[in-house]
């Protein structure tokens, strides 16, 4: 695996180095190891699943405050999606700055999101599926989210937005 810094301090596009030969690739998708070697969360307590219907659909933007904050490793194993992370930490120096990258079946590139920041993400193709591995169990009292369209963030979209949640589209705006 390759661990590669984003411009967000402790998110990492992590890539894949596949084995190729006559029957296709072969890959590691995880090892704790190499996670612990570059210091980041080497311990997951769910691997979660989401389908999407259609391209344009938003997921997030999503995180859980202390003392369950998350790490998350975001993979998209069918279709693609635009993969976007909010620096929530506000001792940071890029505390509400936000990044965002293509992830696809075809491209093979991982996200890691490091506790302290939120996620979501849009479909930009039809049947979009999206695994991810999660270091903390979903405790929805310490549920948090960032409005997807908060002009404060000022986050760009690659699609219209064609489907969001009641509960994503209602989290509240930061303060202007």
């Amino acid at each position: 695996m390759r661990f590669t810094p984003m411009s967000l301090s402790g998110a990492y596009l992590v890539q894949l180095e596949p084995r190729i030969d006559a029957r296709g690739t072969f890959a590691r998708a995880f090892c704790a190891r190499e996670f612990a070697a570059q210091g980041l969360t080497a311990s997951f307590m769910q691997a979660n699943i989401s389908t999407n219907l259609k391209a344009g659909t938003v997921r997030g933007l999503h995180f859980q405050n202390a003392p369950h904050r998350e790490a998350k490793l975001v993979q998209c194993v069918k279709g693609s999606i635009y993969d976007v992370v909010v620096d929530i930490r506000e001792e940071s120096a890029t505390y509400l700055r936000w990044t965002g990258v293509e992830l696809s079946d075809s491209n093979g590139v991982m996200i890691y999101v490091p506790e302290g920041f939120a996620h979501g993400y849009q479909t930009l193709s039809d049947g979009a599926n999206v695994l991810y591995l999660v270091s903390e169990f979903y405790t929805p009292e310490v549920e948090g989210g960032l409005r997807y369209n908060d002009p404060e963030l000022g986050i760009k979209w690659p699609l219209a937005v064609s489907d969001i949640s009641e509960k994503d589209g209602r989290w509240p705006l930061l303060p202007a």
